[in-house]
């Protein structure tokens, strides 16, 4: 049964930043098999039990293709930078209807001094984007009470990108405008490489993303999701 990570998967991932290649990573597959891909998977399994605690519609699938675990091949088609592996380990817990990254869903993060947990939803598309941004000026009350309780501001801190001006169709005097002009609705907390080795860290995170269930739960009424 898995407890926590292993300090190994870190080295290994310090390791493949040194060393992005195709020719080091087939030499070293069993090793990202041992320390990075069975420990991923098994944390994943036992985190199924803890998300459906927090949410019944949200999934932790411990697949090696199409689940909670993210393809460790970068997309380089369109990037200056050829390195074929991404040197970090990325955890999706999704929503139950979700097809991609960028529906809502909880997440965590695992690069060597870059440890983080996210919340919410990284680049929505136009039309989810759209009905955030008018749930806010619905329910206002509601997405502050979210953002500011203290539970979830102690742990987490609103990050991404944010437009200039307001939005067209919505009041740049509006009271909330700041988050109106958002372009990602993501909260994040950072963490030390250590908080991994932790005893019991399925519990330990699923405490944390317990804290953001106001959040995710506004997000979801806003696109017409259970939660």
């Amino acid at each position: 049964m898995f407890s926590h990570f292993d300090p190994s998967i870190i080295t290994f991932l310090r390791q493949l930043a040194a060393n992005n290649d195709k020719n080091w990573f087939a030499e070293h597959k069993q090793e990202y098999e041992d320390k990075v891909r069975t420990p991923t998977l098994a944390f994943i399994q036992q985190m199924d039990s803890w998300i459906k605690m927090i949410s019944p519609h949200y999934e932790a699938t411990a697949k090696k293709v199409g689940g909670s675990m993210m393809r460790p091949y970068r997309d380089v088609r369109f990037s200056k930078d050829k390195s074929p592996y991404k040197t970090n380990v990325g955890i999706q817990f999704k929503h139950e209807i979700g097809k991609d990254v960028h529906a809502p869903g909880f997440y965590l993060h695992i690069e060597p001094d870059n440890v983080f947990l996210g919340v919410g939803t990284w680049r929505p598309d136009p039309e989810s984007l759209r009905k955030i941004r008018d749930h806010i000026v619905l329910k206002p009350d509601t997405f502050r009470d979210a953002i500011q309780h203290s539970p979830f501001k102690e742990i987490f801190e609103l990050e991404g990108e944010s437009l200039v001006r307001a939005p067209k169709g919505f009041d740049p005097d509006h009271p909330l405008i700041e988050d109106i002009k958002r372009k990602d609705f993501i909260a994040v907390s950072r963490l030390h490489n250590e908080f991994l080795f932790s005893p019991n860290l399925c519990e330990e995170v699923a405490r944390k993303f317990g804290r953001a269930q106001p959040f995710q739960s506004f997000l979801c009424a806003a696109l017409g999701l259970r939660f």
